[in-house]
């Protein structure tokens, strides 16, 4: 745990009721323990879209679609959602979910591999949401950092990994070193990045935010 348990309940406490279809989705996740984005990630998440108002967004890791849905509750009416996700059991649920929500024409879900599909995309993107395979985000940087714009805003979230990031690659389960590794990788990349700034988060499981910079 990144932040006192306490504190995070408090914070859950003073959240306001979402979309109903939106709060289904979300009980139906917790039930079949698909993961989604924490509570206070999606506060964040709505607080930074409200801010940025993106026209075009992409989302690496569609799961059951939730946080597709969330975000296109607080985008502008003809901004468009593209993600991505390559794990079949989910894909005709996250589908429903999008016709459920009314958000068919809104939100297009491309089937397969990320890394594949990325390298296909042209255009830019104003925010891309990463929420994918943690132990490929650093393959991902790439044509994340190429598909944003100017000023965009790249979102990557549970990159703190309950904090076992901090840890010694010795005191992390070795079933676990791999991923451990590379979004150490990951987030010295985007620290370190020339076309980005970015800033990391103690926020859920650890969020990195990263702008990237005009005009370079």
């Amino acid at each position: 745990m990144i932040i006192d348990e306490r504190m995070i309940t408090y914070i859950h406490s003073l959240e306001g009721p979402e979309n109903p279809v939106i709060e289904q989705i979300e009980q139906e996740a917790l039930d079949t323990h698909v993961p989604i984005i924490r509570k206070e990630t999606q506060s964040f998440l709505k607080v930074i879209l409200m801010m940025k108002q993106p026209s075009r967004i992409l989302e690496i890791g569609t799961a059951i679609g939730f946080s597709a849905i969330l975000m296109s509750e607080y985008l502008p009416e003809d901004a468009q959602i593209t993600t991505i996700e390559k794990y079949e059991k989910r894909i005709p649920i996250a589908r429903e979910n999008f016709r459920r929500a009314g958000r068919e024409g809104q939100i297009t879900l491309i089937e397969g591999d990320a890394l594949e599909i990325m390298g296909t995309l042209s255009g830019t993107y104003d925010f891309i949401f990463m929420d994918a395979a943690k132990g490929q985000y650093i393959r991902y940087l790439p044509d994340a950092v190429r598909l944003l714009s100017d000023g965009g805003v790249l979102m990557s979230d549970n990159v703190l990994q309950d904090g076992d990031v901090i840890e010694s690659r010795f005191a992390v389960e070795r079933r676990n070193r791999t991923i451990h590794s590379r979004m150490r990788e990951y987030l010295y990349e985007l620290k370190h990045h020339g076309e980005l700034m970015t800033s990391i988060l103690p926020l859920g499981d650890g969020i990195a935010l990263s702008v990237k910079k005009r005009g370079i």
